[in-house]
């Protein structure tokens, strides 16, 4: 092994201590005690240091972040390897209700991620496909694409798509018909019209609400299980595409 090689080698596991360490400052005492100060004490180096590898707490969180999201759409996809690809209907119900075991069991993850008013956090949702979050948003479009794709929507994008939409939900339909054809489904923007695309992102909104309200316990009144609610809104959600419960 070179000089070189060795150099590298320590860089990467230094790199790794220093964002495990900065999740579990996250995880046990939220985003603020997340400062480069605190990594630098646990770990037993100066916080000058720190910044041979981050530029900033930014960049250090963006990165958390991002590995936030590789692990939520490894989760995921495990969930998913245990239902049979035919059963497009019964992954997304395995997609949508892991998202929420997983918010509920990881609070301060799921506000970094989903809950920051930073441009360069809060970005692992389907429609933001290139930024933080590529990841799970890869295994939410890939799953809702193929229920479309399984599902042709026939016709022209019906009047009840704003026309004021249509400018971004044609961006979004390329990510979703590039998304999907990537992993080997075929689909275009005759399976996949605006009407599909609205259907998608409305879906998307209202799953993500439901999932803040509950994290950050603002539900309008008190709920001892919200669970049965959320399940009755998927069924909802799919009964509308002509899919039934699972």
């Amino acid at each position: 092994m070179t000089q070189a090689t060795r150099r590298e080698r320590l860089r990467a596991e230094t790199e790794r201590d220093i964002r495990r360490q900065a999740r579990a400052l996250l995880v046990a005492h939220g985003r603020d005690a997340v400062t480069l100060r605190a990594i630098a004490r646990e770990l037993g180096i100066t916080a000058p240091a720190l910044y041979r590898y981050y530029d900033s707490r930014e960049d250090l969180l963006h990165q958390l972040a991002d590995d936030i999201c590789t692990d939520l759409a490894v989760e995921l996809d495990a969930d998913l390897a245990r239902i049979p690809p035919e059963d497009v209907t019964a992954q997304v119900y395995a997609v949508c209700r892991g998202f929420r075991q997983w918010a509920l069991a990881h609070p301060q993850e799921f506000a970094l991620v989903f809950a920051s008013t930073e441009t360069t956090l809060g970005a692992c949702g389907p429609d933001d496909r290139h930024q933080v979050g590529d990841q799970f948003g890869r295994v939410f479009l890939e799953v809702a694409g193929r229920l479309i794709a399984s599902h042709s929507v026939a016709g022209s994008t019906p009047p009840d798509v704003p026309e004021s939409l249509h400018a971004d939900l044609e961006v979004f339909q390329r990510v979703l018909v590039d998304t999907v054809n990537d992993r080997g489904v075929p689909a275009d923007t005759d399976l996949l019209p605006l009407s599909a695309v609205y259907h998608i992102t409305q879906s998307w909104v209202r799953l993500y609400g439901h999932v803040a309200l509950e994290v950050f316990g603002r539900f309008p009144f008190a709920m001892s299980n919200p669970e049965p609610m959320f399940d009755s809104m998927l069924a909802e959600i799919l009964g509308g595409m002509g899919f039934t419960d699972r």
